[in-house]
């Protein structure tokens, strides 16, 4: 596990800047809109977003809970975290605070309204007992939404999911071959079912001609 966590840090790190620029393209937003309306967040609600990045969530998130809310976001790698304290200080953001730790423990004293992961749960070897320790952070009524992607099973899309595969592997920490599209898939099957399992009230939907899935669940 230590060794994993090495290497995304090392990976992530020296790739922050051109992850940002890829969160942010042109488009992305809508989606970051949609995985925080799955939240159903009030003004003045706490929401953690695991595996915060560069903090490209951030805007959308800080909208919804207001100056008298709050926003934790938790990365393990620091140069993501850099870029992320940047935005904040752009926006003058005095509600979002970082912690630098591993997602899959994370050192926040529950309960909270919510939790977010964007694009996390597929690098863990085992998403399970992270997501069953984010469901346990919630308050009741709180949500969770695991935003993620796969190739899609439109036949449109047919020829794009090579482009998707090539992608996965680079995007990979290590030597490429750490996260092929088949595993990433599974973990994502994965902590969906965590959810659906501990979360009465859940739901799922594909958008993006079905590359990108939304999962969510509301705590008993």
């Amino acid at each position: 596990m230590a060794d994993d966590t090495r290497a995304t840090q090392a990976f992530y790190g020296r790739w922050a800047t051109a992850y940002d620029w890829l969160a942010t393209a042109p488009g992305v937003d809508s989606w970051r809109d949609r995985a925080a309306d799955r939240l159903d967040l009030d003004p003045g609600d706490t929401v953690v977003e695991m595996g915060c990045g560069t903090g490209a969530n951030f805007a959308q998130l800080r909208e919804r809970v207001g100056p008298e809310g709050r926003v934790v976001g938790i990365d393990v790698t620091r140069g993501m975290l850099r870029r992320a304290g940047e935005r904040i200080d752009r926006a003058g953001w005095d509600n979002v605070h970082l912690l630098q730790a591993d997602a899959r423990r994370p050192p926040v004293d529950g309960p909270v309204d919510a939790v977010l992961a964007t694009f996390v749960v597929g690098m863990f070897a085992d998403p399970r007992p992270a997501v069953e320790r984010w469901v346990g952070m919630l308050d009741p009524g709180g949500r969770i939404a695991l935003l993620n992607a796969g190739r899609s099973e439109r036949r449109v899309a047919a020829p794009l999911n090579l482009g998707f595969r090539a992608f996965v592997r680079l995007a990979a920490p290590g030597d490429g071959r750490v996260s092929p599209v088949e595993s990433l898939e599974r973990r994502v099957a994965t902590a969906r079912d965590a959810v659906y399992s501990n979360c009465a009230d859940h739901g799922f939907e594909a958008f993006g001609l079905g590359y990108l899935g939304l999962a969510w669940g509301e705590r008993p």
